[in-house]
């Protein structure tokens, strides 16, 4: 108990009076101490590499034990080894678009002529009568289809058959002149119609869609819509945009129907053209 109550001043004393033979003991003491200090922090980090080494060894060893264990299920065919992917593997083209812009002619204007941006041979002379006879020729009744809720048109494969036989296959062209815009329901994009080597008319097609799988079929649809457009500036099917035409020919060739939708039992009223079946999804019924 009297160490513990020992001054500081007592203890230097005493360390004062200690012999050289004991400072030479307490110094080898400390170096001890200190050397084995050093030893251990030195040490440190080489046994936690090895720990760190160990755990990446053992984790690839641990793998393969596991996987070398016989499976009690027969293994599945490969066509069902690829897991079934849960969201579109490619971006939705209604929010994307399509990327189609008109590649622009490296060649200089007077060698050959840029139909995106060009309104070359536009009024420059009329076509030859036997094409312009072909073109003007009044249309056939019987050709004309109806749709159901009383307009009238021309199927689009009747257009491209009367621009062959006045131009020739391979004597007129449809050139787009914009990049296709593709909206959340509709898909649109400008034309152009060359005949013979002149531009004859520019317009913009368009066409619905219901899901992006229809954007492809839509865009041809687009194009088609185009060329009706731009064959009204020709005089093709005229008729079709003259209302006593129009009236006149309902009148002869088409009747109203009271229908009732099979599906979802609607009624309603359609067109049809004389002689004409009532076709699937309705049925026709009484007034």
């Amino acid at each position: 108990m009297s160490a513990l109550r020992c001054r500081p001043w007592r203890a230097l004393e005493s360390l004062q009076h200690v012999t050289p033979s004991s400072r030479t003991s307490i110094t080898s003491h400390q170096l001890r101490n200190q050397m084995t200090a050093r030893a251990i922090s030195s040490s440190a980090p080489r046994v936690q590499n090895s720990s760190n080494n160990t755990t990446t060894t053992t984790t690839p060893r641990s793998t393969t034990t596991s996987t070398s264990q016989p499976s009690s299920q027969a293994p599945l065919p490969p066509r069902f080894t690829a897991p079934t992917p849960n969201k579109p593997t490619t971006d939705n083209i209604s929010k994307s678009g399509l990327s189609d812009k008109p590649l622009e002619l490296e060649s200089a204007p007077e060698e050959k002529i840029d139909w995106t941006r060009s309104f070359h041979g536009l009024s420059a002379e009329p076509f030859p009568k036997e094409a312009a006879d072909i073109l003007l020729a009044e249309t056939d009744p019987e050709e004309v289809e109806i749709k159901p809720d009383g307009i009238l048109y021309l199927p689009e494969i009747k257009y491209r058959r009367i621009l062959n036989r006045a131009f020739g296959p391979g004597g007129w062209g449809l050139v787009p002149r914009s990049e296709s815009i593709v909206t959340p329901r509709t898909v649109t994009r400008e034309y152009a119609l060359v005949c013979n080597g002149r531009l004859v008319s520019v317009a913009r097609g368009e066409q619905d869609y219901f899901s992006p799988d229809g954007i492809p079929t839509a865009t041809e649809g687009c194009r088609s819509n185009a060329l009706v457009r731009c064959c009204k500036d020709l005089g093709i099917a005229s008729e079709l945009w003259d209302p006593r035409w129009i009236r006149k020919y309902k009148a002869q060739h088409v009747r109203e129907v009271f229908v009732e939708h099979i599906v979802n039992k609607k009624k309603s009223k359609i067109w049809i053209r004389k002689g004409d079946p009532v076709s699937y999804p309705w049925k026709e019924s009484g007034k």
